[in-house]
């Protein structure tokens, strides 16, 4: 990807982080009296060490110890006010992203190759979010004040400020380091783990198969080979990134110590006050924390970090829809121009200069070999691919001009293989729609000739049903999945292979079904192999590798490039067009 397209997405995640920058500004406000208040711990040492152990005085021990007390009460108050603050700018940031970044992931989903890992875009959205509310950014709000502390211990001698400085300097090379040397097998580690989830979930939504085939012991090594490929590589991280940790934090107590030592020695000489001494090795601490609580939290900063790039990757992939006008219920008229589709990450065009008109109450054929482009025709139609030439206009609209969701409730789609997602069938049938119209879910299901299929259920709409089907056959998810695509009164229709898992009496309901929505003036298009999902059709369109080989009446055409259509127009169901 080009880098100017990079910025592209990137600059839509900096807008959403800008969204919050009122609650960014205070944060850092509170950052700067949190930071001041800091000071408290060693000024209360030094006053104690070098006044009140000297003067003997309760009386000022005891005022300093309410003060101390106060100052320290708004610290904690100042402290969790900014941790709170900061939280929900994460949560901000998130919530301006989700709708973009799961309509990105789909359409990704949706035109990605076979072979490609599923797009991460949530996980990678939540882990930005996480680090945004994590103490590892607030962390970055605090380094900025280690100069000034370290400065402090400068003020109070200048040999414990070169070594204060020195350790700086060493735990920063040490950070440095870090980054250098687990940023690698932190993302090799990520990635196979990713495709390790990636294989399971296919695994696991194919469980039937794997079962019945025998291949659960295959898989099972397959799945583990990835497993634990991910997680040697995960040790290896979280070896290294251990041990610069530990580096880290036993170098920072050595310097404590370190520093006490040497004002000892400067306080044996008269150098420096007792008091100072102690004060300078707390400054010392909370100067070297934030950077110590950076490289403690690296394993979540370079997630992070992953998560903005391949974030900024997504959006910059798959630009954000435009805002159309909306357009008036469209007529069921299809025209296909000209049309040329290209499936997304090939070179050679799946369908070529396809053209073809479909009227109001006409239901359309579509027939030819395996691999002729019946189903990229299908995707083509309902908006998943987008042409690479030519238009395909609704009532005169190119699809382009509906929004997704609309245009889906003008076209109803039932692919090859339907699937169900978990809930109820009622949900399943209304589009997963929160809270679905029991009566146009009921008219739906009667238009598709499910109803009484579905009433003979346990729990009728209401039987919950998986992504698997549950207990349903491949029939009757087929007839649900039909309805789904009634649901909402389409225009037009696009059945891909509608009969492949109906017996006899499921393809008449198919039949009466497209009838019914012939009737009342709706369009079908059918891509067929066997002869009972064309009886109904009026027209007929043969593809042959990708291109139209024939288009017009359905007898007509099948007269003409069928020997055997006698046999054909008296089938009933079996065999298949040639």
């Amino acid at each position: 990807m080009r880098q100017s397209e990079l910025e592209k997405g990137l600059t839509e995640l900096r807008n959403a982080r800008r969204a919050s920058a009122g609650l960014f500004g205070a944060v850092l406000l509170f950052s700067i009296f949190v930071n001041l208040l800091m000071l408290t711990g060693p000024l209360f040492m030094l006053q104690v060490y070098d006044r009140v152990l000297s003067s003997r005085s309760e009386e000022t021990l005891l005022a300093l110890a309410v003060l101390v007390a106060f100052l320290f009460l708004m610290m904690g108050l100042l402290d969790h006010a900014r941790s709170r603050v900061m939280a929900r700018a994460a949560a901000r940031f998130q919530s301006l992203l989700d709708a973009r970044v799961f309509s990105a992931v789909l359409r990704k989903a949706a035109v990605a190759k076979g072979n490609e890992p599923p797009a991460s875009g949530l996980r990678d959205l939540e882990a930005v979010q996480r680090f945004m509310s994590s103490p590892a950014l607030m962390a970055f709000f605090d380094i900025p004040w280690t100069p000034i502390f370290l400065l402090g211990i400068f003020i109070f001698q200048k040999w414990l400020g070169v070594l204060a400085l020195t350790g700086g300097f060493i735990l920063i090379a040490v950070a440095i380091l870090n980054r250098w040397r687990t940023r690698a097998p932190a993302l090799e580690a990520a990635l196979s783990s990713n495709q390790a989830d990636h294989l399971a979930t296919q695994l696991r939504a194919e469980a039937e198969a794997v079962r019945s085939l025998g291949m659960q012991g295959a898989a099972f090594e397959r799945w583990e080979i990835a497993r634990v490929k991910a997680q040697e590589l995960q040790l290896t991280a979280n070896d290294r990134a251990g041990g610069f940790t530990t580096t880290t934090k036993t170098l920072r107590m050595f310097l404590q110590s370190a520093m006490l030592g040497l004002g000892a020695y400067l306080v044996l000489h008269g150098e420096m006050t007792a008091g100072g001494m102690i004060a300078a090795s707390i400054l010392m601490g909370r100067a070297l924390a934030p950077v110590e609580q950076v490289i403690g939290q690296w394993s979540l900063l370079q997630a992070a970090a992953k998560g903005w790039n391949e974030l900024g990757e997504l959006l910059a992939d798959i630009p954000e829809d435009p805002e159309r006008t909306p357009l008036p219920r469209p007529k069921a008229l299809l025209e296909v121009q000209q049309l040329t589709v290209v499936p997304p990450g090939e070179q050679q065009a799946a369908l070529r200069m396809v053209a073809f008109k479909l009227e109001p109450g006409q239901a359309l054929g579509v027939i030819g070999q395996s691999g002729s482009g019946k189903s990229t025709l299908a995707r083509a139609l309902t908006g998943v691919w987008r042409p690479a030439g030519g238009r395909i206009r609704l009532d005169g609209a190119s699809l382009d001009q509906y929004d997704p969701d609309v245009l889906g409730s003008h076209i109803g789609y039932l692919p090859q293989r339907v699937t169900l997602f978990d809930g109820t069938i009622a949900e399943n049938i209304a589009k997963l729609a929160l809270n679905p119209d029991p009566d146009m879910v009921v008219a739906a299901a009667k238009k598709a000739a499910a109803h009484d299929m579905i009433v003979r259920l346990p729990d009728g709409y209401d039987t919950r049903v998986s992504s698997a089907g549950g207990r349903l056959s491949g029939g009757q998810m087929q007839r649900i999945g039909l309805a789904r695509a009634m649901y909402g009164n389409p225009v037009l229709l696009v059945l891909d292979e509608p009969n492949s898992n109906l017996d006899s009496e499921g393809s008449e309901a198919l039949n009466a079904a497209i009838r019914q929505m012939k009737a009342e003036g709706g369009s079908i298009l059918i891509m067929a192999h066997r002869p009972a999902a064309i009886q109904e059709c009026e027209m007929l369109l043969v593809l042959e590798a990708g291109a139209r080989k024939a288009f017009g009446p359905r007898d007509e055409v099948l007269k003409s490039m069928v020997k055997n259509y006698g046999e054909i127009k008296r089938s009933t169901g079996s065999g298949g067009v040639t």
